[in-house]
């Protein structure tokens, strides 16, 4: 889908574990344009998956329609796709590409960044919150011949079910959040 019709698309970028998982559970939001799976936060220019990706997060680019689908919501639909108390990663996946971070472009979004995560520690006391809040830095999005990482969900339905069943993120995102889980397999 193009978003260049759109005069005041905005960007998100949002790091939860497995790209393929974020694309899923963000698309099927009323506003989201585009979502692009990628890396971002490190200093290595143009990683790559089976290459050398170290120092970055696997992330995504979140195009939205800011007259439809605010920051805030998105904020808030991320919180509840995660795992925010796992400093090792997210699900089945660990290292520290798998981490979970936002990333803010301007102090807007860092505002609207810490006073979710401060809800999500209100809400969870007595647990750590290990999301980061990190500058916004160069986003690469997966291409070439990584590209098949690009709507995976889509393209490879079983495969993509069989690996989010089996890394049990559905089951652990419905035992962190109960009925506010936010995922779609």
């Amino acid at each position: 889908m193009s978003f260049s019709m759109n005069a005041s698309a905005a960007k998100a970028t949002l790091a939860g574990g497995c790209f393929w998982c974020m694309e899923s559970d963000f698309e099927k939001l009323e506003g989201v344009i585009d979502v692009i799976s990628g890396f971002t936060g490190g200093t290595l220019k143009n990683p790559t998956y089976n290459g050398n990706h170290d120092g970055h997060y696997e992330a995504v680019e979140i195009t939205y329609d800011p007259d439809k689908i605010s920051y805030q919501q998105l904020i808030d639909h991320y919180w509840q796709n995660i795992d925010p108390f796992d400093d090792r990663g997210q699900f089945c996946d660990k290292g520290h590409s798998y981490l979970s971070a936002i990333f803010v472009a301007n102090e807007n979004e860092r505002e609207i960044a810490k006073q979710t995560k401060k809800a999500v520690e209100t809400r969870f006391p007595d647990q750590a919150v290990a999301t980061k809040i990190l500058d916004q830095s160069v986003f690469y999005p997966i291409q070439g011949a990584e590209s098949y990482h690009q709507d995976f969900y889509k393209n490879n339905p079983v495969k993509y079910k069989l690996y989010r069943w089996g890394c049990q993120r559905d089951e652990r995102l419905k035992e962190i959040w109960g009925d506010k889980a936010g995922y779609s397999s």
